[in-house]
């Protein structure tokens, strides 16, 4: 809330006649308003990647939980046949021995009887033998699987836990975002949307500019966002890139919503990216990271090709647009916006195809 504490002692008051040193002093507050509402909405959007990450970590936990409890359940199984199967060798052996023990070749009047009850009794001993150790090899291996299952649940108690951090900050954050945009009304938040406006025409030269220039060579080295070259082939088409694009045009003006991927409601970035290749048939996960090391990387913006995702952050991790051509991407880029075509923001940290 000192954002909006800050934002409160700077708003202009209409009434006043707009004089050359209001002007300058609106300027002035309206470059610090926004470089604080820049900077909530980039840690709002990274807290929406951490939580999407969690939530995709805390799948991959569960789907491994259900496979040690089904682990878990064919262990005791087994250990419930072992001890039958023991307690049935016991009772062999006990009989065998009572046998044994009343007879003696001293006193046997047939060797070939004596014989056959002799080889009798080794034979029910070894079951015994075999029983106990079989029910020791299961039960060691359920006592195993329920160690397994305990650690998977622990670390998907602290996937949740760290979701719901993650949501919590996210929120909080919303709502400072919220009281400084309420005091950015007026004269402020005009002259704010006149910088976005400048910024915005000149990310779009800056993007044309970049398009128009001839690459260095046909797969080899060139720039990816970030100020880093890489040095690896341009990957082949991808069949899906035009209906993935289609996809995500179709969304257009459908609202950001943090977490979420659901068409003609609302979409965060990575939902966005993962529901559009899911209409051309490719599977993404529901976040940025886990789409750049899915994709196969492309070499620079003049290598790009439409449904090319483009990735922000190390590692993708804090944003991910679509490339639609022409120097453009489409993104559901924050809380407040919309999905929108836009020139491609050029700090970009690598592109992939899926």
């Amino acid at each position: 809330m000192a954002v909006a504490a800050v934002c409160a002692s700077t708003v202009l008051p209409l009434s006043r006649p707009a004089a050359a040193d209001q002007l300058s002093d609106a300027k002035a507050q309206a470059a610090s308003i926004e470089a604080k509402l820049s900077a909530t909405t980039a840690q709002i959007g990274a807290l929406g990647q951490q939580y999407d990450a969690a939530k995709y970590h805390q799948e991959q936990l569960q789907a491994q939980i259900a496979q040690t409890r089904d682990a878990i359940a064919k262990a005791q199984a087994k250990v419930a046949g072992d001890k039958v199967r023991l307690r049935k060798a016991a009772i062999d052996s006990y009989m065998s021995n009572g046998t044994a023990a009343n007879s003696n070749p001293l006193f046997t009047t047939n060797q070939k009887d004596f014989a056959a009850k002799t080889v009798y009794t080794k034979v029910s001993e070894n079951r015994l033998h075999s029983a106990v150790a079989k029910l020791t090899n299961s039960q060691d291996t359920l006592a195993s699987q329920q160690s397994k299952l305990q650690s998977q649940e622990a670390a998907a108690a602290a996937a949740t836990a760290s979701a719901s951090a993650a949501m919590s900050q996210a929120k909080a954050l919303q709502a400072q975002q919220n009281a400084t945009l309420a005091q950015a009304k007026g004269q402020v938040a005009t002259i704010i949307q006149q910088n976005q406006a400048a910024t915005a025409a000149a990310q779009a030269a800056q993007a044309k500019a970049a398009a128009s220039a001839p690459a260095a060579s046909s797969g080899s080295s060139s720039s990816s966002g970030g100020g880093s070259t890489h040095s690896y082939p341009v990957p082949p088409p991808s069949a899906g890139g035009s209906g993935a694009v289609a996809a995500a045009m179709s969304q257009i003006g459908v609202p950001y919503v943090w977490a979420a991927s659901s068409p003609g409601v609302g979409f965060d970035c990575s939902g966005l990216t993962s529901w559009a290749w899911g209409q051309a048939g490719v599977g993404l996960p529901h976040y940025s990271g886990a789409q750049m090391a899915m994709s196969t990387p492309v070499p620079g913006l003049a290598n790009a090709q439409p449904g090319d995702l483009i990735f922000y952050g190390p590692g993708g991790s804090e944003h991910v647009a679509m490339y639609v051509g022409g120097g453009s991407m489409i993104e559901a880029p924050q809380t407040g916006s919309f999905v929108h075509v836009t020139p491609v923001r050029m700090d970009f940290s690598g592109i992939g195809r899926p």
